[in-house]
């Protein structure tokens, strides 16, 4: 019996991910790929099946084999990379957010730090619908992909779930936080409202030497990372 309305409450991640990871039907260039995230590999994959038999445009769905290190199993759409690809993201995020029950869905682009609404104004101006488009946006996302802005740190593993930024290494705690802003650096800290704090230096000098060689500032309960001239915003978790 095939999915239902409300079948994947809260199962199902509200934040989805496009061009994150490579296509298995052809080249990057000419193919977009979706990747969701659901809790349980029997939901996952039915979530598959659903996208399979619902959408003649889709070129495949897949799920990931075992558990992934965020605690979920990703599945994926594969489509091609055309002028009607918004619409068609559209079409599968309103199955989809029926079956999860899920009201504000966002979508993340090519591992970037900041998520989207998910309408046709943002999906036609962020996602390339031809080869030359993806190229040039894909050098353009470079910075904003979360692994190359920890470039120089001493962690280990780094991923983002939802808004939330888990970072791990070895013989060490994970840490998580929630993704607050991201941005070119000067733009984003006039943004802050909040003062900085010098009374929490001690987190400053544990995250220094944990995370490693970032500007590190606090700011009210908000902690700002710059590399080159990113800066992501987060707060801890």
């Amino acid at each position: 019996m095939g999915l239902r309305s409300n079948d994947l409450r809260d199962l199902a991640n509200d934040i989805f991910e496009i061009d994150s990871f490579k296509s298995k039907m052809g080249s990057d260039e000419e193919i977009v790929v979706l990747s969701f995230s659901v809790n349980g590999q029997e939901p996952a994959k039915d979530l598959m099946n659903f996208f399979e038999k619902g959408y003649d445009f889709i070129l495949d769905s897949d799920v990931t084999s075992s558990e992934q290190s965020d605690g979920t199993y990703k599945v994926f759409v594969e489509m091609e990379r055309n002028s009607q690809v918004p619409s068609q993201i559209l079409e599968i995020v309103d199955g989809f957010t029926k079956l999860a029950n899920i009201e504000n869905p966002r979508f993340r682009y090519y591992k970037s730090f900041t998520s989207y609404d998910v309408n046709e104004e943002s999906l036609d101006s962020i996602i390339p619908q031809d080869k030359d488009a993806y190229l040039t946006k894909k050098e353009e996302s470079m910075m904003e992909n979360y692994k190359n802005f920890f470039n120089r740190s001493y962690v280990e593993d780094i991923n983002v779930l939802g808004n939330t930024l888990h970072i791990s290494k070895k013989y060490a705690d994970p840490l998580a936080f929630e993704i607050v802003d991201f941005g070119d650096t000067t733009p984003t800290l006039k943004s802050i409202k909040e003062s900085i704090n010098v009374n929490d230096f001690a987190e400053i000098i544990f995250l220094s030497k944990y995370i490693g060689d970032y500007n590190i500032t606090k700011f009210g309960d908000l902690l700002t990372f710059e590399n080159a001239d990113k800066t992501l915003v987060v707060r801890r978790k």
